[in-house]
């Protein structure tokens, strides 16, 4: 499904959230609070928005390294990559068998990633097993959700009329019927956190973003 929407992918996340998703990553990268010399993975990295958004905040400071296991989609990033003449090295990977030791990583952040795991204990006992002791682990991800005043329109917009752009642009209806399918089982706010302390990860904070629509989640591993 992801190699089919691969290049598409960017026109649609931009055009699909107004614009948004570019806020909401550099939301994302300032919140890790990267420090120079530190190493960072952006986890189910898709074209590479992310993984360039990290490597920007940090002043080009910061070793970043992207992993995705689309092939499509990390072609496209490699891309991006070159064009901006940023040293981020690519990863063919399984966010729930991570090719890499235990704690590898200073920080990790995933952008609209981890809602498809097919295990999601899984796949956040990997995150913290490659991040040091301290190390941070960010997710950002629309909510189940959205509240406050535009829940409504929300709703509508994510049930009819995402489905209808999403598959007309990126031919491929089923993909984007998935996405809010996909949202609608994905936990809420509260009970994510709950799932990174089982995991755990310790001072965990919730970041709502753009009247709920969206949220980020910034855990920490703890040290022992």
């Amino acid at each position: 499904m992801f190699a089919s929407i691969a290049p598409r992918y960017d026109l649609l996340n931009r055009l699909l959230s107004g614009g948004s998703d570019v806020a909401w990553r550099r939301k994302a990268a300032t919140l890790l609070d990267i420090s120079p010399g530190e190493r960072l993975l952006d986890l189910c990295s898709g074209t590479g928005d992310l993984a360039l958004q990290l490597h920007r905040t940090s002043g080009g400071k910061a070793r970043v390294v992207a992993a995705d296991f689309t092939f499509e989609m990390l072609a496209l990033g490699q891309r991006k990559i070159r064009a901006a003449s940023a040293p981020i090295p690519e990863a063919a990977a399984d966010g729930l068998r991570l090719p890499f030791s235990a704690s590898t990583f200073d920080g990790m952040a995933a952008a609209f990633g981890v809602r498809n795991f097919e295990d999601l204990e899984r796949g956040l006992a990997e995150a913290h097993r490659v991040l040091k002791p301290g190390g941070r682990f960010l997710i950002l991800e629309f909510a189940p959700e959205p509240v406050g005043p535009l829940r409504p329109l929300v709703s509508l917009y994510l049930k009819y009329v995402l489905p209808l752009v999403g598959g007309l642009i990126s031919r491929d209806g089923g993909a984007y019927r998935y996405l809010p399918e996909s949202m609608s089982r994905w936990p809420g706010p509260e009970m994510l956190a709950g799932k990174l302390r089982e995991a755990g990860f310790a001072a965990v904070e919730i970041h709502p973003l753009s009247f709920g629509i969206a949220v980020i989640h910034l855990a920490r591993k703890g040290r022992r």
